[in-house]
């Protein structure tokens, strides 16, 4: 029975959980929150102007870990991703690819039958061979992308579907570390409640015996077309 008074275990486990908040605390304090709201939404890949461009740096380290991942990666200069992606489609025998509605008109594939996502079902994605989009940043330091649904990357559901990901990722929007990309994304998740989604390479998982399978739950085949200028 207890008599009221708190016992030395007890204080100890108070004063560590106070210890573990108050460094929580000074962890956020000016963190991604506040520095975010600096950075506005907008431009080509649907969610933030990266304060400064890409250096040269971030580009090369970004193509090595994609090529990682087992990502193709295809570059490009700004007046060429048509024809880039219609290369793309073309070399994946693609014969229906589906964009959001809010792609760049100069990024749009003209070498097969595009369908515009208005609420297409997850049946009728099913029955695409590719799906083309922007993405809002990558990250050099991880060769991810990250997604967070605006306009040119379009609705989570169209990037996990189709079985070919074409993702077209501009200079402007390589940001060196998760830290960085996390801080820029900030007012949109905060503000606007976007999703979130970082991939990273191909979908693959392993099985009990750590055989290694792609496409379980995503897309089998990613190809980056890289806008270096």
């Amino acid at each position: 029975m207890s008599d009221g008074r708190e016992s030395s275990d007890d204080r100890g486990l108070t004063d560590g959980r106070e210890s573990i908040l108050a460094g929580v605390r000074g962890a956020l304090e000016g963190a991604p929150g506040e520095r975010a709201r600096e950075q506005s939404p907008g431009g080509a890949g649907g969610g933030v102007e990266p304060t400064e461009m890409a250096p040269t740096g971030l580009i090369e380290l970004l193509r090595a870990r994609l090529l990682d991942h087992g990502v193709e990666v295809v570059e490009a200069r700004a007046a060429e991703v048509a024809g880039a992606l219609d290369r793309v489609l073309t070399a994946h025998d693609v014969t229906r690819v589906a964009v959001p509605p809010g792609l760049p008109a100069s990024w749009r594939p003209s070498s097969v039958p595009v369908a515009d996502d208005h609420g297409l079902t997850a049946a009728e994605l099913d029955g695409l061979d590719a799906v083309v989009t922007g993405c809002t940043l990558a990250v050099a330091e991880t060769g991810t992308l990250l997604l967070t649904a605006g306009p040119a990357a379009g609705r989570r559901v169209l990037t996990l579907v189709p079985d070919l990901f074409v993702c077209v990722v501009q200079a402007a929007d390589v940001v060196a570390d998760a830290g960085a990309a996390l801080v820029a994304v900030a007012p949109l998740v905060r503000d606007e409640r976007r999703p979130l989604t970082f991939i990273s390479g191909p979908s693959a998982t392993s099985d009990i015996e750590l055989q290694r399978v792609q496409g379980v739950h995503g897309p089998r085949r990613l190809v980056v077309v890289l806008v270096s200028d």
